[in-house]
């Protein structure tokens, strides 16, 4: 059976190949295109050596986003324009390898070129905020076992002072910080036609979003099967706010998530709890969708979702059915989820006027890790009463845990110290953790109760001080 053609952009030139989708863009651009520039490290997407640009024509402007090649599907490239540290080349060096050598910010070497990459991505933002946030977002994914960082950060900033306020490709280009390559890039991806797949059949085979756990879980059975690319699928995207919901595509990213005002408006400190959650090379590539079919017991995204009373949209298809979030998990990864049938959309709906949020995470490392328990509340207090609360922790069942019989507990009652006491040891009835890696059966509801009393503390200082329950221990 012939393969499908997956057509491309790298760097200036245009690619046609029928190598296999799933097929990693890392293994493609050392193996096939002989680009030795982009560098194989982890092969799970934590040391960032594999980093690459990848661009996707947005109305009349393209965008790019760093990535991790070494979970990517060569598949999910048709129409975008892929750019490798080769890519980035000029008759001298460019801003971000400039900064480098200026600071003696590179020894072995090894993992620079991802690193210029992504110092190089920041360039290209609309918004990126301080020099120092940005360079510390630009660093998130890369490890770098020579030079402690500090040199890395100060390259960054010198990078970004350089360059200064120019904006935009065509201005990027013209001062010599791109090469003219990016030029023209746009018309170009538009004139590439959607895929058509050559044996006149829909597409079929392993179900693929992001890719970020499933290569990790699967790679082997990922590059030779053939793949269903969810990210090929427009209707998938997007974020619209409806009068009484907002509307999240399945293929949404982490990245498009916290970036977008509305989720902001929903949960104002979204960008700091994304700094917990993964790296921006994996926040522009892991999807909403996939987080939530992943069906980890500790999936972030997922437990903020149950807590925002997420409905699913899933479709079979011109079929369709919603199912709350929390419905959704039988047990250990069984899903809600008939043959056949996809996670469409996500649907928050907008909650009533006054409910706050707020999101807790202990892992072993501040940044970028997996937690050992992870918790959301969501609450609306009217008048000194609990009008409405939704709690879910992470991490102490088999499943994403939404706390049914704590949240009909607490509904109706005085917003007190006394009813909190109240939740802590209903939350300890409701979950069922387990000794693992990540902590003691012990240790994870010493977390839970933790993370709910200070859910309260720090939204309701006031009235649910933390110094009552540090003086009840």
């Amino acid at each position: 059976m012939l393969r499908p053609e997956t057509q491309f952009i790298l760097n200036g030139e245009t690619v046609r190949t029928r190598a296999a989708q799933g097929m990693l863009v890392l293994d493609y651009l050392r193996d096939r295109a002989g680009l030795k520039g982009t560098k194989e490290g982890c092969r799970e997407g934590d040391c960032g050596a594999c980093t690459v640009l990848v661009g996707s024509a947005d109305g009349d402007s393209t965008h790019y986003l760093p990535m991790t090649s070494c979970l990517m599907p060569l598949g999910e490239l048709h129409g975008r324009h892929l750019v490798s540290i080769e890519g980035l080349n000029l008759d001298g060096l460019n801003p971000a390898q400039q900064a480098i050598v200026d600071a003696g910010a590179t020894q072995c070497g090894f993992c620079t070129p991802g690193i210029v990459v992504s110092l190089t991505g920041l360039l290209l933002q609309p918004e990126t905020g301080s020099p120092e946030q940005a360079t510390a977002k630009a660093l998130s994914g890369h490890l770098c076992r020579c030079t402690g960082y500090r040199s890395l950060k100060a390259a960054g900033v010198a990078m970004q002072e350089s360059v200064g306020d120019r904006t935009g490709i065509d201005s990027l280009v013209a001062a010599g910080v791109l090469p003219d390559t990016f030029s023209g890039i746009t018309p170009r991806l538009k004139a590439i036609p959607p895929r058509a797949d050559p044996n006149g059949q829909p597409a079929a085979g392993l179900v693929l979003a992001g890719g970020t756990d499933l290569y990790i879980q699967q790679g082997a059975a990922v590059e030779q099967s053939p793949l269903d690319l969810l990210g090929q699928r427009p209707e998938l995207h997007g974020i619209t706010r409806a009068a009484d919901h907002i509307r999240l595509g399945a293929m949404t990213t982490f990245e498009q998530f916290a970036g977008h005002p509305a989720i902001a408006g929903l949960v104002p400190d979204i960008e700091a709890i994304m700094e917990q959650i993964a790296s921006w090379q994996i926040r522009s590539r892991a999807t909403i969708g996939g987080n939530i079919v992943n069906a980890s017991p500790i999936a972030d995204l997922t437990i903020m979702l149950l807590a925002l009373d997420a409905q699913l949209e899933l479709a079979s298809g011109s079929d369709r059915r919603s199912l709350p979030l929390r419905k959704f998990y039988r047990g250990y990864k069984e899903l809600d989820l008939a043959p056949g049938e996809i996670l469409n959309a996500i649907r928050i709906p907008l909650p009533e006027a006054g409910t706050r949020f707020h999101f807790e995470k202990v892992s072993k490392r501040w940044n970028l890790d997996i937690a050992s328990v992870n918790s959301a509340l969501a609450i609306t207090v009217v008048d000194g009463r609990i009008e409405a609360l939704r709690l879910a922790l992470g991490g102490v069942a088999p499943v994403p845990l939404f706390l049914a019989d704590t949240c009909r507990l607490l509904t109706g009652k005085l917003l007190s110290v006394a009813t909190v006491r109240e939740a802590l040891e209903a939350v300890q009835a409701e979950i069922a953790p387990i000794s693992d890696i990540r902590g003691s059966a012990d240790y994870k509801r010493l977390l839970a109760r933790q993370q709910t009393m200070l859910h309260f503390a720090v939204l309701f200082p006031e009235t649910v001080p933390v110094e009552e329950f540090y003086a009840a221990n």
